[in-house]
């Protein structure tokens, strides 16, 4: 039997109001429902107000030891904290139980040789209290992961009515409220650039689950039925191994699944999977998700190199002319970028420099400057309330305001490593640390 923990730290939450009843589906403006929020660019509902300040004491509503490390965001659905892990088991694998390693494919990493449990976990939103684990899998992984990753690196996702997780290689499932399983897929072993490791998060656009399936031979965008699990298309990609997971926007009726790529970004079809347009890439190992806005895509990706494009979503085929501007300098490797009102805001690599573009131009309203008190950053940025959520590896939090010049509104430290993004619900911030599952919120008075 697993123990987990849960330390009461003598404060009373700020309990959201509009709390929905139990067993309504839907998603309400406290809800974060996938790794990027309501909006997919890393933007709250306008009523979500998550505290300024906290620290290891200090505005700590309640914190859950986890089983294991994990870079996937939680997702919030009504009273539910929804967490994805992968926890190495005592369970040694027999010979025949290890899987064969494909020889076609260089790896820096060594494949373990035990067992991993894969499960979903809910915790009530208010107390921290398990209220269901769901081991979905248990397997031996046919490759490591870098030494920065995990096994739990792509963010479950929500409708409302269903909870959609994926760990790649180790399957597709959805799970109603209460956990019960409802359907689930093998689609197949990834096989990653060098062994670093899998993060496909699915994305929920009506009744259609989106898979990124990007890897060194026979990558796809995948599309499942979201009430079913069958597959509704598998458009084959001229990709190797991508983290980027796809923006899904409407745009004059028609629904575009936006992916980025070395080799081409691409918009699909979400009805049937066809290519709308392509324009030129991206640098290599691009992880960085698109956002879009006012009829404009921007994409970006930064390792050895600099790239950022805002393309016009009314692009059609062979897109070049339809590429509004292009920005090389100081673009990210693993954070995606924000997208809010006219700014675009983004840190350098995976460095504390930052950069505010004007959106409309592409014009750097604030360049390079670098942020105080942080390090580097895998998690994406997130904005509530006019303030932007930067989380460094560390466990510190940098919270600036939303302008051309941001300032420091406060900086907070937390003694747990954080590489998943922050998911802002109502009064309350969730971050999910290499140890803890964190739940902030202010005092009462």
């Amino acid at each position: 039997m697993r123990i987990i923990q849960v330390f009461a730290v003598g404060l009373v939450c700020v309990l959201s109001l509009g709390s929905r009843v139990t067993g309504e589906t839907g998603i309400s403006p406290r809800d974060w429902p996938s790794w990027r929020g309501p909006t997919s660019n890393g933007v709250a509902h306008t009523s979500a107000k998550p505290p300024l300040k906290w620290d290891d004491n200090t505005n700590i509503c309640w914190k859950v030891e986890l089983p294991g490390p994990g870079s996937a965001t939680p997702i919030v659905i009504g009273d539910q904290v929804i967490v994805l892990t992968a926890t190495k088991t005592d369970k040694l694998a027999n010979p025949e139980e290890l899987p064969p390693r494909d020889s076609r494919f260089e790896t820096k990493t060594k494949a373990p040789d035990r067992f991993y449990r894969f499960e979903v976990q809910s915790f009530a939103r208010e107390t921290g209290k398990l209220l269901w684990t769901r081991s979905v899998k248990q397997a031996v992984p046919h490759e490591g992961h870098h030494a920065t990753h995990s096994y739990a690196g792509g963010s479950p996702a929500t409708d409302g009515k269903r909870i959609y997780a994926s760990f790649g290689s180790f399957g597709v499932y959805a799970l109603d409220l209460s956990g019960k399983i409802l359907w689930s897929r093998d689609l197949g072993r990834l096989n990653t650039r060098l062994g670093w490791g899998e993060a496909v998060s699915p994305v929920v656009s009506g009744d259609s689950v989106v898979l990124n399936w990007d890897q060194e031979a026979d990558s796809s965008l995948i599309v499942l039925d979201a009430a079913k699990g069958k597959t509704r298309w598998q458009a084959k990609r001229n990709e190797k191994s991508t983290w980027c997971t796809p923006l899904i926007v409407e745009h004059k009726g028609q629904f575009q699944v936006i992916v980025n790529g070395t080799n081409r970004i691409r918009s699909y079809d979400l009805a049937d999977g066809k290519v709308l347009w392509e324009v030129s890439g991206m640098t290599a190992n691009p992880i960085p998700s698109p956002v879009a806005g006012d009829g404009v895509a921007y994409v970006m990706s930064g390792y050895r190199g600099s790239t950022a494009v805002a393309v016009s979503l009314d692009a059609k085929g062979e897109a070049e002319n339809m590429v509004l501007w292009k920005h090389a300098k100081g673009t990210p490797y693993v954070p995606s970028p924000i997208l809010f009102g006219d700014r675009l805001y983004f840190t350098q690599v995976n460095s504390q420099m930052l950069t505010v573009l004007d959106a409309k131009s592409g014009k750097p309203l604030l360049e390079g400057e670098r942020l105080p008190g942080v390090s580097s950053f895998y998690s994406s940025p997130a904005i509530a309330n006019n303030r932007i959520y930067l989380v460094d590896r560390g466990g510190t939090t940098l919270v600036l305001s939303a302008e051309d010049k941001p300032k420091v509104l406060a900086t907070n430290r937390l003694s747990d490593r954080i590489d998943a993004s922050p998911a802002l619900s109502g009064e309350m911030l969730f971050l999910r640390g290499e140890k803890y599952l964190h739940a902030i919120a202010e005092k009462k008075d």
